[in-house]
């Protein structure tokens, strides 16, 4: 227990304390040193030259922190590390129940992979992977900015089910054309919403509210949020593709998603019903591009992108039978129980799966997934 708190000291003592920022100097983006107050890390994404994204559902802010882990490399070695939950939790001094890898994120220049655990004493955690070495990272004195999101749900704010929707301001983050994009929900009519932040942070922030049809549900939808998405160039148009709970897969055109608009997104796919996507890269191999997606209940999918742009049309009628699929074709992968995934390079990924043995594993994929 001791070597826990010394830990947990060392590590992230600031965490949950009042930002003790010292203004020394304006940095590279704005980025200023201090300790940022990070409550919760619902969601990792890398920016340019090693910044790290962080959202926090729990505060409602994305905090931009330097990692100063800019080194570039083009031969990432592939990693394996057997019961990673047990190898954090014993780091932490802890056992493995006390904690939660909530994602991981790995930097597109150093191939570094950025992991984010909850111990379930409320503490956020944050380690660095490298090979088969794990070291924690310091947020204590770092560069780094931070901003509020507008309009996030209040805190005691729950659902018609009774479940808090706090936990979902931030479902998912990722950085494009030097913006944050942000996806969650929001405390106003239309709950799901897209945010497009730009980067370095001002006090801009573009905000739009989706809808789309459910075709396993039979109607539109606006209360639910994107729960993973990425972005892609399809026939020459930029669009968000985005999936949700259960488990539609839609595009919204990016040059749609203007403030304060309401858009609606065109269905393409519905995926089985009774599962939730956890997260979404896009691979390459020979000339062509895959969506790939890990799932709660489901295999891995691979959806072919050509298939994606050859589909003109647009589900608008419900799916009759349980668990159905329908729409864009897509193949299921023999590999289940992803908690998380990312892309390493264009043709391999990194998977934390639970293996059948009960073990919580993380390992690279080769390009025979492709």
């Amino acid at each position: 227990m001791k070597k826990m708190y010394f830990l947990l000291a060392f590590v992230c003592a600031g965490m949950l304390l009042l930002a003790n920022t010292s203004r020394l100097s304006d940095g590279k983006y704005g980025l200023i040193v201090g300790t940022p107050q990070i409550k919760s890390i619902s969601s990792l994404a890398f920016g340019p030259e090693g910044v790290l994204f962080i959202g926090d559902s729990k505060s409602g802010m994305i905090f931009a922190m330097d990692t100063k882990d800019a080194g570039a490399t083009n031969s990432a070695p592939d990693v394996e590390i057997k019961n990673i939950d047990q190898k954090i939790a014993s780091m932490l001094g802890t056992e493995v129940q006390n904690i939660t890898i909530q994602d991981i994120a790995v930097n597109p220049l150093s191939k570094s992979i950025y992991c984010a655990v909850q111990h379930s004493d409320g503490t956020p955690v944050l380690f660095k992977i490298t090979g088969d070495k794990i070291v924690a990272v310091s947020t204590k004195e770092v560069p780094f900015s931070s901003l509020a999101l507008n309009n996030v749900p209040s805190e005691d704010a729950k659902d018609k089910r009774g479940n808090p929707i706090r936990v979902s301001a931030i479902s998912d983050i990722g950085f494009a054309d030097g913006k944050v994009l942000v996806s969650g929900l929001s405390g106003q009519e239309f709950n799901s919403t897209f945010r497009s932040i730009p980067f370095p942070f001002t006090d801009k922030q573009d905000q739009s509210t989706l809808e789309i049809y459910h075709a396993a549900h039979g109607k539109y939808e606006t209360l639910a949020p994107i729960r993973t998405f990425t972005t892609a160039e399809i026939s020459g148009k930029k669009y968000l593709v985005a999936s949700y709970t259960c488990t539609p897969l839609v595009l919204f055109p990016l040059d749609e998603l203007k403030p304060g608009t309401h858009v609606k997104g065109r269905t393409v796919a519905e995926m089985g019903s009774g599962n939730s996507p956890v997260d979404m890269v896009t691979m390459k191999k020979g000339g062509e591009s895959f969506l790939m997606m890990a799932n709660s209940s489901r295999p891995v999918f691979k959806v072919k992108y050509k298939s994606i742009e050859t589909y003109q049309g647009s589900l608008t009628t419900p799916v009759e039978e349980n668990f159905a699929t329908a729409g864009v074709d897509f193949v299921s992968l023999p590999v289940t129980n992803v908690i998380q995934m990312d892309k390493l390079d264009d043709t391999r990924m990194i998977l934390l799966q639970r293996r059948t043995n009960g073990n919580l594993d993380l390992w690279t994929s080769g390009e025979r997934f492709l």
